[in-house]
């Protein structure tokens, strides 16, 4: 069992994307990475329910790191949290890491057995390295 990670985002295009991207860091790995991107009818936008719903699938007990794209993204992860269970609830740890750069090294982490906050901690050292490179 590891650490699961939700990636929401108002485009599940984009949300899809990023996950790809990230999987490739997972070469022969499994990883419980859960989408609550879009709407239901294709349009853009965030669901608290959908929320909730991925952050359920993707705990596996060890805790779960969500990450989110913008504004109304985070408003609806804050009121995911209130629809959960207390027990899962106390597991969830939602990160302000950009969501490309923090999704790709959480993941990785998280793949090699990292606990909850470890995975967090890398993803919010997400820019670091593009920070470093171009000063």
């Amino acid at each position: 069992m590891s650490v699961g990670v939700v990636v929401v985002s108002h485009s599940r295009a984009l949300a899809d994307a990023a996950v790809e991207l990230a999987r490739q860091m997972l070469p022969g790995r499994e990883l419980a990475i859960e989408v609550a991107a879009g709407m239901d009818d294709g349009s853009l936008g965030t669901d608290a329910v959908a929320v909730s719903e991925a952050i359920t699938a993707a705990d596996s007990g060890e805790g779960v790191v969500v990450l989110m794209d913008l504004g109304s993204a985070v408003l609806s992860a804050e009121t995911a949290l209130e629809l959960l269970d207390d027990e899962v609830r106390e597991r969830v740890l939602l990160s302000a890491a950009p969501l490309v750069e923090g999704l790709v090294g959480a993941v990785v982490v998280a793949a090699g057995g990292a606990g909850r906050d470890q995975v967090a901690a890398e993803a919010a050292r997400g820019l670091a390295p593009k920070e470093a490179q171009l000063r």
